[in-house]
């Protein structure tokens, strides 16, 4: 039997006959920042299910390193190179590695992203809103402008950006990480339309609260005071998401299932965009 191939009986002749089972993203070469922990490593490892053929990226060589093995594990293709998402010279030797191995690139998911700190407004230093926005902003730009001209010439491309449901209303983040989100919708509009022609699609996805390496100190804040029924109850499902729910969302606008999709902003956030932080209280 061939890899990637079962069998099945045909009800009508009483036959054996063989029905592919490759993944919804086989023999795709994908690209994944941030990939060392959270949204980004439960994004690899489901890719790698799929059938993806990995560059895995991040600025943390040992996450690297376990995403690695975990993909492997799944009998995943995989390469990585730290790259510090904020430096254009360092997200250009990406694409270029990339290309250098694989010789295409199918699928590109912006992931990387930082928090900033948590503040009063009139302590926050201009310093740490730059910080956020040349990972949070940048970095999806540098890496989709790297990625377009190879885009444009197959004519066909997929780009996924992880945005965050603080760019689309306020009280799920920090002033600088909301405001930086906000302009990575626009920025996926916008990629939407100078890309479209060329049948290269660019979405984002923007995750509630999730629980990952970033959101820890809000979790362990929380669970301290004795408050973690609280986590996630602002939204209609009343609880927080997992990582694997938000890589379920990248899978799908990354694949052909998507085909017709583009510039769009989609909320995986339990319900919390719906309604008015209050679940169940609809005037």
């Amino acid at each position: 039997m061939d890899r990637g191939e079962g069998e099945t009986r045909n009800d009508l002749g009483g036959e054996m006959m063989k029905i592919d089972k490759k993944g919804r993203l086989n023999e795709k070469v994908a690209i994944i920042t941030g990939a060392a922990s959270g949204i980004g490593r439960a994004s690899a490892i489901l890719f790698a299910r799929e059938g993806a053929i990995l560059v895995l990226a991040d600025v943390s060589e040992e996450g690297l390193k376990e995403t690695l093995g975990l993909v492997r594990r799944e009998g995943g293709e995989a390469i990585t190179k730290r790259t510090n998402v904020a430096i254009e010279e360092e997200v250009k030797g990406l694409i270029d590695l990339a290309l250098r191995t694989y010789s295409q690139i199918d699928i590109l998911c912006n992931n990387a992203g930082i928090t900033g700190q948590i503040s009063n407004l009139e302590e926050q230093a201009g310093d740490d809103w730059r910080k956020v926005y040349e990972v949070n902003v940048l970095g999806a730009v540098f890496a989709t402008k790297h990625v377009a001209k190879h885009m444009q010439e197959r004519k066909s491309g997929a780009i996924v950006n992880t945005a965050s449901v603080a760019g689309i209303r306020s009280g799920a983040g920090g002033n600088a990480y909301s405001a930086s989100k906000a302009a990575l919708i626009s920025f996926t509009q916008t990629a939407a339309c100078d890309l479209g022609s060329y049948n290269v699609r660019v979405n984002a996805v923007c995750p509630g609260l999730i629980e990952t390496g970033m959101t820890k100190p809000v979790f362990d804040l929380a669970r301290a005071k004795g408050k973690s029924d609280k986590l996630g109850s602002r939204c209609e499902l009343r609880r927080y998401g997992r990582p694997e729910e938000v890589a379920q969302a990248i899978l799908f606008l990354a694949s052909d299932e998507a085909s017709y999709i583009t510039g769009q902003a989609l909320p995986v956030d339990g319900g919390n965009t719906a309604s008015l932080n209050l679940p169940g209280m609809k005037f």
